[in-house]
């Protein structure tokens, strides 16, 4: 085919001079595995050579025999820009003049045995809008950040320390545009605005979104990745992107993003046999393939991978300014033989089922982040018992800041879907997380994956007649609030979202005309509001120094009592929770201080949704023997109610 690039054909003549770009040095430590700038080198970045103006292109592709890259810019011309392979390491690369920014390209890439693979770039910064698979050149150097007080507050804040009550969001089902577009996307501004006014009012103090990085599926919901370093053109620019992360700060939220770096899909312009060989992925298919999932496992064991997904991270971190790292799936990452079955997988060297490659990777990454942005969160969604996820690697851990509680989870969704005459004989499902609550930074979740596959929403899991189920449900947020651990709720929880939730459709925003949505939506309002100003709920997450049961026992009635305590030692909440539709008149409950306490929240008022039984706003402690203390307070506890004590 014949050239037609002016670029090409005047690197017939001279060398092109792409070493500018990258040096051995670059390369050197790439293939250490410690480049952490490595996106800056690798992808499309527009600039100039000399005086000309255009887009450096370089791209890890070692196993192909030669590379080009192909685009809007040169007419998808196959043989117009040729890239050239600069050392061992096996990085091409080329400056194309005139390139201009949102213009769509590819690489090809011709194998030893003369077939060709057209790839979307792995480094690149913006992808073409699904089904489209190109990526787009895209300058990251424009956007003007305002939210450096915002940044400069998070390096000195210790998070186990400070209120976390996350709103977990999927940007396109969360509410969709009226404008009668087929997705009815908001724009990324266009959320920013919108989701703000809902978060400050409830209030949340970060949000945690969903698909972010660009993926070709919807029904994936952004977890089976093909462009880690770009935001989904779905909902705008990567500036677009900022500009939501900037008015989130400005307004006092974080932004967590889930992260996937267990597995990728199959797709074919993506990192599967990226080079026509298992470039990215492990080679032996018991150990880079999850068979139930039909993706493609990274091989950790690779210094160009690790480095690859380590500055994927951080990359989002200083291009973005994203407060944490929710890490996915990370389980099937830590054991071998996850998902699996005999035969499927192989042993490490010294048999047993842990990925040692994996947890090399977990320390370095959290060290290389902990290290270099205090503040920062990383969050493991690990699902087993897998020791110290939180502790330092230099304690043998792997470093998380945070791990989600699924056991905890598990225990509470079943024990809230029995019929509370059940209750009594599975008492202990809601005490036996504070046994182990010492071990861990936990969040206790109540994500996307509890109200999906016919899981039911979390009103729906509640049983009894509508009026039980949603107080059963205002059992549970009260409960959840005064457990050790910080929070999280996927949206439309909090307003008793009744159907399952879908990724193709917006969530019932209208069932808050019904007064059992509004009255829920009330309760969430008021109970994360006492959460985010009552210190003792927050300060003590991981000790019994912050929580002591007054009565774990009671399983006859299932009323379960505890007090949240803060480290002034003054501010304190009582909880005493009512698990049966019973009433039980006159009733007891010891207390640690002979004292007034005030009623700061009865989930049984009727503008809640509850049956408005009346509860003295001031209750005295009464000198006696009762739960193993001296004193106690008496009063008539309503069926199916959370009440919460300040004294």
């Amino acid at each position: 085919m014949e050239t037609t690039s002016t670029t090409s054909a005047a690197n017939e003549k001279e060398p092109m001079e792409t070493t500018i770009f990258i040096s051995d040095a670059d390369q050197y430590v790439f293939g250490q595995g410690t480049h952490y700038d490595i996106y800056k080198k690798l992808g499309a970045h527009p600039c100039k050579k000399g005086k000309k103006d255009g887009v450096f292109f370089a791209v890890w592709a070692p196993n192909a025999k030669e590379v080009y890259v192909i685009g809007e810019f040169n007419g998808w011309n196959e043989s117009a820009s040729p890239m050239e392979r600069l050392g061992e390491g096996g990085i091409y690369a080329t400056f194309v003049e005139g390139v201009k920014e949102g213009q769509m390209y590819k690489y090809m890439l011709v194998l030893p045995n003369g077939a060709r693979l057209y790839k979307a770039d792995p480094y690149a910064n913006y992808a073409e809008m699904r089904p489209g698979t190109a990526s787009k050149v895209y300058d990251l150097n424009h956007f003007k950040w305002t939210d450096k007080k915002w940044m400069t507050d998070r390096e000195k804040k210790d998070m186990n320390k400070e209120p976390m009550a996350i709103y977990e969001c999927h940007i396109g089902s969360w509410m969709k545009h009226p404008d009668g577009t087929e997705d009815g996307f908001y724009n990324y501004r266009e959320f920013a605005d919108r989701m703000i006014e809902y978060l400050k009012e409830m209030p949340y103090t970060h949000v945690e979104l969903m698909g972010i990085a660009e993926f070709p599926f919807d029904g994936s919901w952004g977890y089976q990745v093909t462009g880690y370093y770009a935001p989904t053109s779905r909902y705008g620019t990567p500036d677009d992107f900022r500009y939501l992360i900037d008015l989130f700060h400005k307004n006092n939220i974080g932004v967590i993003l889930d992260w996937v770096p267990a597995h990728f899909p199959r797709d074919a312009h993506g990192l599967c046999e990226f080079d026509g060989t298992c470039l990215y992925e492990h080679p032996d298919k018991r150990l880079g393939e999850h068979p139930d999932w039909g993706t493609k496992i990274f091989n950790y064991s690779k210094n160009e991978v690790r480095n690859f997904l380590i500055a994927n991270a951080l990359f989002w971190i200083r291009e973005f300014h994203v407060d944490g790292l929710r890490v996915d799936a990370v389980a099937s990452m830590l054991y071998l033989d996850y998902g699996k079955q005999d035969g499927q997988w192989v042993a490490n060297k010294y048999g047993g089922n842990e990925n040692l490659d994996a947890i090399e990777f977990f320390k370095h990454l959290n060290s290389v982040i902990h290290g270099g942005y205090p503040g920062v969160m990383t969050i493991a969604e690990e699902s087993t018992a897998w020791p110290k996820v939180t502790a330092p690697p230099e304690d043998g851990g792997l470093g998380f800041s945070f791990k989600w509680n699924m056991g905890w989870m598990h225990d509470y969704c079943e024990y809230m879907k029995m019929d509370p005459y059940f209750r009594s004989g599975n008492h202990n499902k809601l005490t036996f997380a504070m046994s182990y609550n010492h071990a861990e930074n936990y969040i206790l979740p109540l994500s996307h994956d509890e109200v999906v596959h016919l899981k039911c929403s979390m009103v729906n899991k509640m049983p009894g007649y509508e009026i039980d189920k949603y107080a059963n449900l205002r059992n549970l947020y009260a409960f959840m609030f005064g457990h050790e651990g910080k929070k999280l709720l996927f949206m439309g929880q909090d307003f008793g979202q009744e159907r399952e939730w879908s990724e193709a459709r917006e969530l019932d925003w209208g069932l808050l005309e019904k007064p059992f949505n509004k009255g829920m939506k009330e309760f969430m309002s008021e109970l994360l509001n006492l959460y985010v100003k009552s210190p003792c709920l927050y300060e003590i997450d991981n000790d019994w120094l912050g929580f002591e049961w007054m009565n774990a026992d009671d399983y006859e009635r299932s009323i379960y009592s505890f007090v949240r305590r803060t480290e002034s030692g003054k501010q304190h909440l009582l909880f005493v929770i009512n698990m049966t539709p019973v009433e039980y008149p006159k009733y007891e409950v010891g207390v640690p201080m002979n004292t007034q306490y005030k009623l700061v929240l009865n989930s049984d008022e009727e503008r809640f949704g509850g049956n408005g039984n009346k509860i003295p706003k001031t209750i005295k402690a009464k000198k006696g023997e009762c739960d193993h203390r001296k004193q106690y307070i008496s009063f008539d506890m309503p069926p199916l109610t959370a009440l919460i004590f300040s004294f």
